[in-house]
C-alpha cells in the first residue's frame, strides 16, 4: 500500500483496530472492484472451543473489512488458527502449509496468516520463517484484536509479519465477531491458566489467568440475547477460578447468578471446571438454576492419587469422589462427562486399576479418552518410566470398553419422558429430521423443518439408539 496509515496510539484499543478495518475495508472495496469479484476468505479451526470462539472473532474482522467466507482453502486470505496442546497437531499443519503454497502460486492476491496456541513456541516460529517463507503473517494467542492491524502491516511492508506476545495483561472489548450459529454463542469468562498440570502445554500458550469484568461479560451476553441467542456457553480453561485477579473479585458462582436474571437466555453452559476449584457455592448455584443445564464436564485424567500428585492436579481420588458425590446429591439428574489419559509415565496396572474404580463409581454419560503422548516443554516429557506402546493400547481398550458399558446403560435412562430440547439444524442423514440436544448434552432427532431452528421444544423421547434418541415433538404442557 502507498500511503501508509496513522493510527493514534493513545486511543482505545478497540477503537484503534475498527480504525485499520475501515481503512482496510476501502482499500479492499478498491481490489475487489479491479479484480471484478469479491475477496474470500478461509478459517481453519484446530483445537478446543477457545479456538472456535477465538475464530468467530478473526471471521468478524475479516468481515468487517470485506472478505466473504467459503468453505474452501482457494481463497484470498487463508487463516489457520492452530492448537499445540499434542505434537501430531503441529505435523498436521506443516502438512497443510505445503498445499497453501501451491495454491499462492496460482493466486497472487492471497494472504496466508497463523495464529492460535502453536504459534507461541519459538521453535515453530522459527521453523516457518526458515522452510515456509510465503507465510505473510504470525501472531499468538494474546493479540488476536489486532488481525486487523497485521494486514496493514503486511500490505504496507511486503515481507513476513510477526507479532508474538508472551504474556497479555489487557482484555480488548467491543471488537467485531461472526457467530456460527444464531441461537447460540461461546463466551470467554476469562484467559489463560495458573494450574500447570504436568502434561500440559495450555499455561506456556495461553498465559496466566486472566478475567473478564462481569460487567462487559453481563452486556456480551444480553447483546446476544438481544440478537436471537437462547443458550450461552462460557468459556475458560479453568472457568472454576474465574474473578480472582479482578480489582472487586467475583466468583464463578457470584457470576452465574448474574448471569441467571438475563430475559430471554434459556439456558446456560460452561467449561472447562477444574474439580479442585469446584466450590459447595457453585454446586448450591447449579441447583437453584432454572438456566444452567444439567451436564458437567469434570476431567478426572487419572483415578490414582498417586499418578496425580505427579500431574500436578491438586486432589486426590477420595476427594475427586467426595466432589462427585456432592454434585449427585444436590443435582440427582446431572450428566457427567470426563477426561481421562491412559500410560501416563509411571502408570502401573494398579494404578490403571484405580482409573477403572472411578469409572465405575462415577458412571460417565461419556468420557473423552487419550493416550499419554510426550508434548515437548512440559515436564512430563523428560519423566522416566515412559509406559510401553503395547501395554498402553491394551489399557486404553480395557478403560473404552468400560466406558462405553456404562455410557449405554445410562442414556436410555430418559426414554419414554418429555424433555425441551434445543433445534440446531436438519438431520445431516434424513431432511425430514431435525436434530437437537438435551439440557444434558445428548442428541435428539425427530421429525421437523427449519422453523424449528434455534427454538426450545417439547420432544418425547421415544426409542433410545446408544448415544442419542430417536423422539417426537409434542405441544407444551
Amino acid at each position: 500500500m502507498k500511503e501508509e496509515v496513522k493510527i493514534n496510539i493513545t486511543e482505545k484499543e478497540s477503537q484503534r483496530q475498527l480504525r485499520f478495518i475501515e481503512h482496510l475495508r476501502d482499500y479492499y472495496t478498491e481490489k475487489s472492484e479491479e479484480l471484478q469479484r469479491p475477496l474470500t476468505c478461509h478459517i481453519a479451526t484446530f483445537g478446543c472451543q477457545m479456538n472456535a470462539r477465538d475464530s468467530e472473532k478473526i471471521l468478524g474482522t475479516l468481515e468487517q473489512i470485506g472478505f466473504k467466507e467459503v468453505d474452501t482453502e482457494e481463497a484470498d486470505f487463508v487463516i489457520y488458527n492452530t492448537c499445540t496442546v499434542r505434537e501430531n497437531a503441529n505435523l498436521k499443519v506443516y502438512g497443510r502449509l505445503g498445499h497453501l503454497s501451491q495454491l499462492k502460486k496460482k493466486n497472487p492476491h492471497m494472504l496466508i496468516a497463523l495464529c492460535g496456541c502453536m504459534m507461541q513456541e519459538d521453535a515453530v516460529v522459527d521453523k516457518i520463517k526458515k522452510s515456509y517463507r510465503f507465510v505473510d503473517i504470525i501472531f499468538g494467542t494474546h493479540n488476536i484484536f489486532k488481525l486487523a492491524e497485521l494486514i496493514q502491516a503486511r500490505l504496507d511492508s511486503k515481507d513476513m509479519i510477526i507479532d508474538i506476545w508472551k504474556d497479555a495483561t489487557e482484555i480488548v472489548e467491543d471488537l467485531p465477531s461472526e457467530r456460527k450459529y444464531k441461537f447460540k454463542a461461546g463466551v470467554n469468562i476469562m484467559f489463560g491458566c495458573n494450574n500447570f498440570c504436568t502434561y500440559c502445554i495450555v499455561p506456556y500458550v495461553r498465559g496466566r489467568e486472566r478475567s473478564r469484568n462481569p460487567e462487559d461479560i453481563i452486556k456480551e451476553i444480553k447483546d446476544l440475547v438481544a440478537d436471537g441467542v437462547v443458550e450461552i456457553m462460557l468459556l475458560g480453561q479453568n472457568v472454576n477460578s474465574y474473578g480472582k485477579n479482578l480489582e472487586e473479585p467475583m466468583t464463578f458462582a457470584g457470576l452465574l447468578r448474574e448471569i441467571e436474571k438475563i430475559d430471554g437466555l434459556e439456558r446456560v453452559r460452561f467449561m472447562t471446571s477444574h474439580p479442585k476449584d469446584l466450590s459447595d457455592d457453585l454446586i448450591d448455584a447449579m441447583k437453584d438454576s432454572k438456566k444452567i443445564c444439567t451436564h458437567l464436564h469434570l476431567p478426572v485424567q487419572s483415578g490414582s492419587s498417586r499418578i496425580l500428585k505427579i500431574m500436578n492436579r491438586h486432589y486426590t481420588k477420595e476427594q475427586y469422589l467426595n466432589l462427585v458425590d456432592r454434585i449427585k446429591n444436590a443435582i440427582p439428574n446431572i450428566s457427567l462427562t470426563t477426561d481421562i489419559i491412559v500410560g501416563f509415565p509411571g502408570e502401573t496396572e494398579e494404578d490403571f486399576l484405580e482409573t477403572l474404580d472411578v469409572i465405575r463409581k462415577v458412571r460417565y454419560e461419556s468420557a473423552f479418552t487419550f493416550v499419554y503422548s510426550k508434548r515437548t516443554g512440559t515436564p512430563a516429557a523428560n519423566m522416566e518410566e515412559q509406559v510401553d506402546d503395547e501395554v498402553v493400547k491394551d489399557r486404553f481398550n480395557r478403560l473404552l470398553k468400560e466406558v462405553k458399558i456404562i455410557s449405554s446403560e445410562l442414556t436410555g435412562r430418559e426414554t419414554g419422558t418429555v424433555q425441551k430440547v434445543l433445534v440446531e439444524g436438519i438431520n445431516e442423514q434424513d431432511s425430514e429430521l431435525v436434530t437437537g440436544r438435551l439440557s444434558n448434552n445428548l442428541l435428539v432427532h425427530f421429525k421437523g423443518s427449519t422453523e424449528l431452528i434455534g427454538r426450545i421444544v417439547n420432544v418425547k423421547l421415544v426409542e433410545c439408539k446408544g448415544f442419542y434418541y430417536i423422539g417426537e415433538m409434542v405441544e407444551a404442557q
